[in-house]
């Protein structure tokens, strides 16, 4: 058995299967956690979609930005953008059975290997929460994203305030906070402020502002946190940071990280299959 972890694949179907044939992952053996941001910009988003349903239990799945940006124009609350590729979502006929399936998903995963413990997310988290705190959170949003307030809320998800995090926030506020941390979020200020313009690497910082796993002090040091979202930033394998973005739907690479525990201690591996780009570099969601 191993257990893999997958950055963001982005529509991009054939470059998934290559993947999961170099790892010769087998569903009834092995378990993948994809990172979130499963679909759009890439050629296949729907055969991505119906292949991780087609495995069940064995593909654990984050939602990214661009997943909910699925669930907002499915819904009508949001225009498509002229680089989406949503159409074969949208025109299918088992649209509806991608769409519920998408809403199951989550914001947020954990796991304990061997002698460490694994916090999953698609894109960040602020500095003040624990890792329990981040999963408490991720499951308020889910529990809205799986009941009759879904599209009551996705109209009322975007925006980029508040800015910070205050565990006195309610409503709207309180899972708006949660969804630009754990979907968009690269860098904040040490109170945990964050900024969502600026997208380059990590070096790029605005004055006052630092990648968010920089930030001193941070309440989730204690355990290592995956995440994707980030392709500018690309791998990154640290004791207690794993970003796993490696731009395939750019003309990188789609990576895995295969982990597992010997005599308790954790081991990992990167495995990586380059890409085609199905994209031009430009401003993204």
């Amino acid at each position: 058995m191993a257990l893999y972890l997958i950055g963001d694949v982005q529509g991009c179907d054939t470059a998934l299967q290559r993947l999961l044939d170099t790892l010769d992952f087998s569903p009834s053996r092995d378990t993948i956690y994809l990172l979130g941001d499963l679909v759009n910009r890439g050629p296949d988003s729907a055969a991505v979609l119906r292949r991780l349903m087609g495995y069940g239990t064995a593909a654990r799945c984050l939602l990214g930005n661009h997943d909910l940006h699925l669930l907002t124009v499915a819904h009508g609350v949001r225009k498509p953008h002229r680089t989406d590729t949503l159409d074969g979502i949208l025109n299918a006929p088992d649209r509806s059975a991608m769409l519920a399936w998408l809403c199951q998903q989550n914001m947020a995963l954990f796991e304990s290997i061997g002698t460490r413990d694994l916090l999953m997310v698609h894109a960040g988290v602020l500095p003040q929460w624990t890792a329990w705190q981040t999963l408490e959170l991720a499951a308020e949003v889910e529990v809205v994203l799986r009941g009759p307030d879904l599209v009551d809320f996705l109209h009322q998800m975007y925006g980029n305030e508040p800015a910070r995090w205050k565990d006195s926030l309610t409503g709207v506020d309180r899972l708006r906070v949660v969804v630009n941390a754990l979907t968009r979020l690269r860098f904040c200020t040490p109170k945990g402020k964050m900024e969502f313009d600026t997208k380059d690497s990590s070096g790029s910082a605005p004055a006052g502002y630092l990648p968010w796993f920089e930030v001193p002090g941070r309440r989730t040091a204690d355990v290592a946190v995956a995440f994707g979202h980030w392709s500018t930033l690309g791998w990154l394998g640290r004791s207690d940071v794993l970003s796993l973005d490696t731009g395939c739907v750019w003309g990188g690479a789609l990576s895995a990280l295969r982990i597992g525990s010997q005599a308790g201690a954790w081991t990992q591996e990167l495995i990586q299959v380059a890409c085609q780009a199905a994209q031009q570099p430009g401003k993204s969601l």
